[in-house]
């Protein structure tokens, strides 16, 4: 029973973690943070097993993960406001070519990358962008004028 408690205060630690990362930061891991998030798993597991190291313990410890995940996936689904608060809303970046420069300090996106973004849409200028809005998955979606023109 110890490891099912210790997996679960790891569980919402590794939650609380990956939040404070920023949707920006998971939607395109780098090199280097995919291997600290890889480093930062095997460092929680040596803590939730402790000294216990069997088949069982370990199957135990990966099964809590699995079923809170599936929880969370659940409660998500079934209590919208649970899933703004776990998952996070969407932000508006753009709106009608405007850049909303306090949006992009707060999610840690710089200019450079909101451009990267925009030409890799085909967007050549923000005037032609009618909404941005950074999804709760950490990517942007683009919307322009000309589509919507094209309805």
């Amino acid at each position: 029973m110890d490891i099912v408690i210790r997996a679960a205060i790891a569980f919402i630690l590794l939650w609380l973690v990956t939040r404070a990362a920023g949707r920006s930061t998971l939607g395109e891991l780098s090199s280097f943070e995919l291997v600290l998030f890889v480093v930062m798993g095997d460092l929680v597991q040596q803590g939730i097993t402790m000294e216990d190291r069997s088949l069982l313990g370990n199957l135990l410890a990966a099964f809590t993960m699995v079923l809170l995940a599936a929880i969370l996936a659940y409660a998500n689904m079934r209590w919208p406001k649970i899933g703004k608060l776990t998952q996070g809303r969407p932000i508006v970046l753009i709106r009608d070519g405007s850049i909303d420069r306090k949006a992009l300090h707060a999610e840690r996106i710089g200019l450079d990358e909101l451009s990267m973004l925009a030409r890799l849409a085909g967007i050549e200028d923000y005037n032609s962008i009618r909404l941005a809005i950074l999804e709760a998955n950490g990517k942007v979606s683009f919307f322009t004028h000309e589509a919507q023109s094209q309805q």
